[in-house]
């Protein structure tokens, strides 16, 4: 291997190793912004907000080296795949780490109302199950493994079930004055947050298949913002 291949390779480790590093700070965003959530703790809802920088400051690190890399270098075949993918799953992370600032403000507009126990378990489910979602991703991103990637997709009905769960309990409640209709529109906007977070690391399992092998798969499925 030439000097500058070399380079190349170690310098492609860097921006991947970054990737991960950021899939790490995603999921802390998750349990952070869902605990802030559930305890209506106003410091660390802006606590989780702030943080969401250090993932967007990653993100554009990540992003301007894989172009410079990609510029200088002109990968081919799997290299170029590699460099390719990096950029759809920071775009993933990124996201997820949105959508947790959006959860994160609807706790703002909540604050001090209380959630019942119902309520309370849901969003703890949907927590643990984005968390897992996330880091069998990053795993299989990690590992290079199509087969984790692969799993991702019928992990997601798990966390369909849990949206739906939580929407039934919303429209259940017994009709109540402005501040509960208020609750009703919040939280049924958070389990679309939660569903997101979800999607994304689907999407992301599907870039590292892409990544592996070549090949798409589950193209049906639509895209979530």
């Amino acid at each position: 291997m030439t000097e500058t291949r070399k380079a190349f390779h170690e310098e492609l480790k860097e921006v991947t190793d970054d990737v991960a590093r950021m899939g790490g700070l995603a999921v802390e965003a998750i349990q952070a912004g869902t605990e802030a959530f559930l305890a209506g703790d106003l410091t660390a809802i802006e606590r989780v907000i702030a943080e969401d920088r250090r993932i967007d400051d990653l993100a554009h690190d990540i992003e301007a080296r894989t172009y410079l890399l990609m510029a200088r270098q002109q990968p081919m075949a799997v290299d170029l795949r590699t460099l390719v993918s990096v950029l759809r799953v920071i775009h993933e992370l990124e996201r997820i780490g949105d959508n947790m600032v959006n959860v994160s403000k609807a706790a703002r507009r909540l604050y001090p109302q209380h959630l019942d126990a119902r309520y309370r378990g849901l969003i703890h489910r949907m927590r643990e199950q984005a968390v897992e979602q996330l880091r069998l991703a990053m795993g299989a991103f990690n590992d290079r493994d199509p087969a984790k990637a692969a799993a991702l997709s019928d992990m997601d009905d798990v966390m369909d079930d849990l949206q739906k769960e939580l929407f039934r309990a919303v429209l259940s409640a017994p009709p109540g004055d402005g501040d509960a209709v208020h609750q009703a529109v919040q939280l049924a906007l958070v389990g679309r947050y939660y569903e997101r977070i979800a999607d994304h690391a689907v999407n992301a399992g599907e870039r590292t298949s892409y990544m592996v092998t070549g090949a798409f798969f589950d193209t049906s499925r639509p895209a979530e913002s």
